[in-house]
């Protein structure tokens, strides 16, 4: 889809859909500044004063706080102020759906199950279930956990249905929210950093919990301060594996973020440079964007699957390690 055409630069258009849409508390005191809607410099004074706000002359409304209250963030300057308490209502909004859309349809299926006329949802899930159980009996091999697999394929579903999110065209979704009111809007959970360190951290606590539940908490000790050296060497055993464990969910995290935020970042400077005009340099560049989009979106679907699977098995490869017995050389 083209760009937007709401009078902003190249860059302010970046930078307005790479913001999550985040309210959180700011303190009595706290000056915001938020862009005042309108084509010209009166439009834009109309609107501040609807709002019973101050306009800055240029393009924004500014406030004072009185008094400490929850806001929607603007800039970063209110994001620094919420800090932790800040909450990504789009991330939220957007993961929790596709998390639910993923519960019916495989409910559904459920449901519908059938030995002598089964439907082609069934033969899909069926297909989808038969490769995560063969992927995870080939890697989990350490004890038997009937959760492995499970988990297994809600983080691959989950995690695929949220990257799909990346093939929606730029505009399609946060334009239209736009207009009925809603500033920022982010469609596509994964490229959210607070998302997958969450999902990493998960992964994470898990890895703790199976590790001292199958090693024993002297056990799980033991490999940590005991292990590559041997005990005479125990501050740079300890050093070594608490840097090999910390690396689990920082390289889970940052993998999936990064690759989905620069998939989205590819498609937003080809939407950004691209405008359709009525004249034929408008009509050929708008064609060429279209191509460019499409180009990079099929081969975009081999990063969404590709960085799903990714994650699904470094899971159940650190589930893998979790259940290992630790064995003293």
């Amino acid at each position: 889809m083209a760009a937007d055409t709401s009078g902003r630069t190249f860059s302010e258009y970046l930078s307005h859909h790479l913001q999550n849409l985040v309210y959180g508390p700011l303190p009595a005191g706290h000056e915001r500044k938020f862009p005042a809607r309108g084509e010209t410099t009166t439009e834009k004074e109309i609107y501040c004063e609807e709002k019973n706000v101050s306009f800055d002359g240029e393009s924004y409304c500014t406030e004072t706080l009185a008094e400490d209250g929850w806001y929607l963030a603007h800039n970063k300057t209110d994001l620094e102020a919420m800090g932790f308490w800040g909450i990504h209502i789009d991330t939220m909004f957007f993961s929790i759906t596709l998390g639910a859309i993923f519960l019916f349809i495989f409910a559904r299926a459920a449901r519908k199950f059938s030995m002598e006329k089964p439907t082609k949802l069934q033969c899909f899930i069926e297909m989808m279930i038969d490769f995560i159980d063969n992927t995870v009996k080939g890697t989990f091999k350490a004890a038997k956990n009937t959760l492995i697999a499970p988990m297994a394929l809600t983080i691959f579903v989950w995690v695929l249905l949220m990257n799909l999110m990346d093939l929606v065209p730029v505009d399609l979704i946060p334009y239209p929210a736009e207009l009925l009111g809603v500033p920022y809007l982010k469609v596509v959970p994964t490229t959210d950093i607070n998302l997958t360190a969450s999902l990493a951290l998960s992964v994470f606590g898990l890895y703790l919990f199976f590790s001292i539940k199958s090693k024993g908490f002297i056990g799980f000790i033991k490999s940590i301060t005991l292990h590559p050296f041997g005990p005479w060497m125990l501050p740079a055993n300890l050093f070594v594996e608490l840097v090999d464990m910390l690396a689990k969910p920082l390289s889970l995290a940052l993998r999936l973020y990064g690759n989905l935020y620069a998939g989205e970042m590819i498609f937003l400077l080809i939407a950004g440079m691209v405008s359709w005009q009525l004249t034929l340099s408008g009509v050929m560049v708008g064609v060429l964007g279209t191509l460019l989009s499409l180009a990079w979106a099929i081969f975009h679907i081999l990063i969404v699957v590709l960085q799903a699977f990714i994650f699904m098995m470094l899971t159940t490869v650190y589930m893998n390690m979790a259940h290992e017995k630790f064995e003293q050389h």
